[in-house]
């Protein structure tokens, strides 16, 4: 099974949001605007869909009714999307065969987080996740943890190093403020005054031959965090 998504949200600019967001992850995403094209959609690509996304408040219908006739013909994971902080809501739509509920507003960090734990529980992520990450004549290998540079040769990389280039690479162009990094590398936030993932950072740079005044390759955000800027192309074999 594919890591194809469909999304239902009669919000146009939250639709174009978690389409661009969910795509730069190496989701594929498919978009419908009402309970009437999600239908025609879930029809045409039921069989290859990984996960659903269900927002309850649309033009035509409701999350709701679209969760049974889906659980009707899949099983196929649902989340459910809800301006309401009702908890009757999240209940009926859990009781309707939902697989997680999430409260608007929400981040689309947090509903990436929410897809991949959904999709880590149904094995989606372990069969479909790539195992090589190339960049400007690098190549990052996620089996052996090994990076390879231009000529073929191991650049050296410590188990943080790793962990922090994987990272980038799975998230290009994303803007990732210091307590996500930290958070993802060492499993807890960067304090205030917290200077060791700057260090860490600066480090890898070097093995990436990044160093210097103006990184091109690890750029820094001033009062937002870090974006690797390099284009990326992720690949199983």
């Amino acid at each position: 099974m594919t890591r194809k998504i469909l999304i239902v949200d009669d919000d146009q600019k939250t639709r174009t949001l978690l389409k661009t967001y969910l795509e730069k992850n190496q989701y594929e995403v498919r978009l419908a605007h009402n309970g009437e094209a999600f239908l025609a959609e879930f029809q045409r690509y039921a069989d290859e869909l990984s996960l659903v996304i269900l927002d309850v408040m649309l033009p035509d219908t409701d999350g709701f009714a679209l969760c049974k006739i889906v659980r009707r013909k899949s099983n196929v994971p649902i989340i459910m999307l809800t301006a309401s902080s009702d908890e009757t809501d999240r209940v009926v739509g859990l009781e309707l065969g939902a697989d997680d509920y999430i409260a608007k507003p929400y981040s689309p960090r947090e509903l990436l987080a929410r897809i991949k734990a959904i999709h880590r529980r149904t094995g989606i992520d372990n069969a479909a996740a790539p195992r090589f990450y190339r960049f400007v004549g690098f190549t990052l290998d996620t089996v052996e943890r090994t990076l390879l540079d231009s000529e073929g040769q191991v650049v050296a990389l410590t188990g943080m190093d790793y962990q922090l280039l994987k990272y980038f690479v799975e998230h290009p162009g994303d803007v990732l403020d210091r307590n996500v990094l930290s958070e993802e590398t060492r499993g807890r936030d960067s304090g205030p005054l917290d200077r060791s993932l700057d260090v860490q950072i600066s480090k890898l740079r070097l093995r990436l031959n990044d160093g210097g005044k103006q990184p091109h390759l690890i750029k820094t955000v001033r009062g937002a965090g870090y974006v690797f800027s390099a284009d990326v192309t992720a690949a199983s074999v």
